[in-house]
């Protein structure tokens, strides 16, 4: 062996059989271990090479790179290299199976002719490497080579490179070439699978390689446990992002990537991928479906183009499906129906899209129909094509095939789809004219008018499947692709000019439009640091480049541009229309804000953010942690608008607020385990809220004259009654300068100060108008501040009198018991203050009671719960609506709120 060659050292790349639980293929240009050497990659720190096609760092082979070699340390594919040594290209080893060990699990030196085999394989990957436009490792550090790769460098040291590297494709880095084990599994291949995505279908150099006509941007949306983690896991595997499916219930979900996702099986925070599927790019997120995170999916559905609304077959349309309907009302975004769960007891597809006629008001389309259900559901029915699609079970439901439709569901499934296409030729005169006529639409028109009623907003496609048995996600798939719209099929995103808020500014979805996008989210990354969340709406974004904040007027410098896949990132170089992207080093921009073009400045519609419900006192145990947690909470505060944190110097705490017993529970989860800080916490309070029942009107000067310049200023307030939710409102009345202009900013200030704090019990004012009617001014005397004052002292005297009264949040609580445990649930439910509002039905004997009760009632009511119905009983919960407080439970709030203050 030539020793001279053994003094040079690099990295070993693994590109043996890529194996997973679906078909097998082989790589036939780089088969066994290939080397690169250390000019190219040469680190200090520990990185990881992802595998196949998951690129998951608990997946992936891990290697510490040394300047003397590699170092390959046990991972999933469970190959171990034992001993450091230095390698060169001629050791390289070809075997496929076990390549470069022996035996005894250590470095084995191949013979004279697998050197030479080894020789032309690394050749054969310094062309493959040449082609490929890059390779990246997980943490994001990059080298590329100032010049082509050739032949030289892997057989003469040179200079390190300084320039950088980037994520290739597949077939770009692997060569065309994939030689299949067997013809079985070629052909399973390219009937199931042949939709596996390719990061290097993502833009290159500003040039767009999926059009934007091809672009889906969608999220899933449901109740809680409807299954919209695990059908994200078998999307991501079918379209080939994931080379196995990862299963909430075991916590390898690729999409709960959180520590507290993996404990409790539940989605906390929305999370971003890319996948493609029929040469469709399609961006997903995945949201939560607890009530406490309903914010998650608030600013999701505000940057989506379309959605999946899951439901469970068995359960039907839950409380926070109708929340989550209701925001995708809210910003019109087109969405598909998917009756989830049909294996499971009690599963009944009719049923639940009766619900979604009465419950949502909406008007289903079925465009499937399920074949079985329960145990026997083995495929579903499809309405366009006239045929069965069932899946046989095997390959993790890669493998299913289209049948001809059962005799007993052929009366059926005619009778759907005649109603089917009276729905859709609605919205064509010809084709209502053809239909009229017997002639009825052939495939294509079906899809067409289909996609032209779901975009409208005419009907929602319903489908079934139950994605826990890999059964029907595929069709999903294509719906998506057929059925939501892309950027370009949508109206012109609408802003306003930042200099004059009256001139409407549009933006279309183009790539030549100015650039135009809006933060939706803020997380912290370990690596990274802060990342913001931007959709964009037109336009092109680079790395380096400077945008406007609009909201406030600053520059901010592009960092670096991440395609996101849970919480594991790609750099990319550029951003186009359509893209959703996390950008790195943005320092003032928060959640709602619109970045774009400084030279063509828009501000684009801001979020609507709910206010928090509950609060609880939080204190550090320790003084070293004093510092910590308020880092912690200042982070925590920017990813999540709807958990607001203040210090009451008085009396030394610091109350957290947020929307839920589980939202702060996870907060404080987060500081524990992210902050390492240890905190003392309070038992829960309700966030109460103050108005007033009456108009009131007063007169109050505010005089202070102490010798040289002193404070004046009159004016006469009105306050008013607004309708619930309203808010507050301040309207000026002030005619012939009675108050000059410059001196009402004070007055609106002064009155703002005083709203977060009311008269009773200190608790924010909302649903309150004050109009400024009348008032005075001296010369010498008045200023902004005196005015400022003056609007204290009027709001304090005017809301006494104006009938305050309290108000606490009222929640919609829906609860499903055993029959024999009904009475004892209503009499609990109407001994914590609860109005009953209707009983229902279940299958299995269950009831359903919808009650309305206050939150103050209803802390730790999961423990009653379980004790009275022996742990058979469940229930959720919804904020409904803010209500008077008796004035029984107001006199002791104002109470201990009198003897806090003493």
């Amino acid at each position: 062996m030539d020793n001279g060659m053994m003094d040079k050292s690099g990295l070993l790349l693994n590109c043996d059989i890529i194996s997973h639980d679906g078909p097998k293929y082989e790589l036939e240009h780089l088969m066994g271990w290939v080397y690169l050497p250390e000019e190219y990659y040469k680190f200090t720190e520990e990185v990881r090479i992802y595998k196949g096609l998951n690129r998951r760092d608990t997946n992936g082979m891990r290697h510490k790179w040394h300047a003397n070699g590699c170092w390959l340390e046990k991972g999933s594919s469970g190959k171990t290299v034992s001993k450091l040594q230095k390698f060169d290209m001629l050791s390289t080893g070809c075997n496929p199976t076990h390549p470069f060990t022996n035996s005894e699990n250590s470095i084995a030196v191949p013979n004279l002719s697998e050197r030479r085999r080894a020789r032309k394989t690394t050749i054969m990957a310094a062309e493959s490497v040449r082609a490929a436009s890059s390779v990246c490792n997980f943490n994001g550090f990059q080298r590329r080579p100032a010049k082509p790769l050739s032949r030289t460098p892997f057989l003469i040291r040179s200079s390190r490179p300084s320039s950088s590297f980037t994520l290739s494709s597949r077939s770009q880095f692997f060569g065309r070439n994939l030689r299949f084990a067997s013809s079985a599994s070629s052909k399973l291949f390219n009937q199931n699978r042949h939709n596996l995505s390719v990061i290097a279908m993502a833009a290159e150099d500003g040039k767009r390689s999926v059009p934007l006509e091809d672009y889906r941007n969608i999220g899933i949306m449901a109740h809680i446990d409807a299954g919209k983690t695990t059908t994200t896991e078998r999307i991501l595997y079918y379209t080939g992002r994931n080379y196995k499916i990862g299963e909430v219930h075991e916590g390898t979900a690729t999409m709960d990537w959180m520590e507290q996702e993996q404990e409790r099986g539940i989605t906390i925070t929305s999370a971003a991928t890319t996948t493609f599927w029929n040469k469709h790019r399609i961006n997903i997120i995945d949201t939560p479906g607890h009530v406490d995170f309903t914010l998650e999916v608030e600013r999701a559905l505000r940057v989506l183009d379309g959605a999946i609304c899951l439901f469970d077959s068995v359960a039907g349309v839950e409380p926070q499906s109708e929340t989550v309907w209701r925001q995708a009302d809210k910003y019109g975004v087109p969405r598909i129906c998917f009756v989830n769960k049909m294996d499971r007891l009690g599963a009944n597809f009719f049923r639940t899209r009766d619900m979604i006629v009465t419950n949502l008001g909406a008007k289903p389309l079925v465009i499937q129909l399920p074949i079985g259900s329960e145990d026997s559901f083995k495929g579903v029915v499809d309405l366009v094509r006239m045929k069965a699609i069932v899946w046989s079970g095997e390959e993790l439901g890669a493998k299913f095939q289209y049948e001809d439709i059962p005799e007993d569901l052929e009366d059926l499934a005619q009778d759907y789809r005649s109603q089917m296409i009276e729905n859709i030729v609605e919205l064509d005169d010809q084709a209502m004219e053809n239909y009229l006529e017997g002639i009825e639409p052939d495939e294509s028109t079906i899809k067409k008018l289909i996609r032209k009623g779901t975009i409208s907003a005419s009907f929602v496609p319903v489908m079934c499947g139950s994605a826990f048995k890999n059964k029907g996600v595929q069709p999903l798939l294509d719906a998506v692709v057929d059925y939501l719209p892309s950027p370009v099929e949508l109206p012109p995103m609408k802003g306003t000019d930042p200099e004059n808020p009256e001139l409407i500014v549009e933006r279309a979805a183009s790539d030549d439009e100015p650039f135009s996008g809006l933060a939706f989210k803020i997380m912290s990354d370990t690596f990274v640091g802060s990342l913001t969340f931007v959709r964009v709406y037109s336009g092109k974004l680079s790395a380096g480049s400077y945008v406007l904040n609009s909201n406030k007027g600053k520059k901010e410098r592009i960092g670096r541009l991440l395609e996101m896949h849970a919480n594991s990132r790609e750099d990319v170089k550029v951003a186009l229309t359509g893209d959703i992207i996390a950008l790195a080093g943005l320092k003032d921009t928060i959640t709602g804000e619109t970045l774009c073009d400084p030279d063509h400045p828009v501000v684009l519609e801001r979020m609507d953010f709910p206010d928090p419900v509950i609060k609880v006192a939080i204190e550090p145990k320790t003084k070293a942690d004093v510092d910590k947690m308020a880092t912690g909470l200042i982070k925590l505060a920017q990813e999540d608008p709807s958990f607001h944190f203040s210090r009451d110097e008085e009396i030394n705490q610091t109350v957290i607020e947020g929307m839920g017993e589980l939202h702060l529970e996870i907060i404080v989860d987060r500081l524990k385990r992210e902050y390492k800080v240890e905190a003392n916490v309070g038992a829960p309070q309700v966030n109460y809220r103050e108005s007033i029942s009456k108009i009131s009107e007063v007169k109050y000067v505010h005089k202070k004259q102490s010798g040289g310049q002193g404070q004046f200023a009159d004016i006469t307030v009105r306050f008013e009654p607004m309708d619930a939710g309203s808010g507050y409102e301040f309207k000026s009345e002030i005619k012939g300068g009675a108050v000059p202009k410059e001196y009402i900013p004070g007055v609106v200030k002064g009155l703002e100060e005083c709203m977060s704090n009311g008269v009773l019990a200190g608790f924010p004012v909302v649903d309150v108008r004050a109009v400024l009617v009348d008032g005075s001014y001296h010369d010498v005397d008045s200023s902004v501040l005196a005015f400022q004052l003056a609007a204290r002292g009027a709001f304090r005297e005017g809301m006494r009198k104006a009938g305050p009264r309290m108000l606490e949040p009222i929640m919609k609580v829906e609860v499903v018991t055993p029959e024999e445990h009904l009475g004892d649930v209503i009499g609990d439910l109407n001994s914590r203050r609860g109005q009953i509002n209707s009983f229902g039905d279940k299958p299995g004997g269950l009831k359903v009671v919808d009650a309305l009760v206050p939150l103050a009632e209803m802390f730790q009511y999961v423990s009653t719960l379980r004790g009275m119905t022996k742990g058979r009983a469940s229930y959720t919960m919804q904020l409904a609506k803010f209500d008077v407080v008796p004035q029984h439970i107001q006199n002791q709030l104002a109470t201990k709120e009198q003897e806090v203050a003493a």
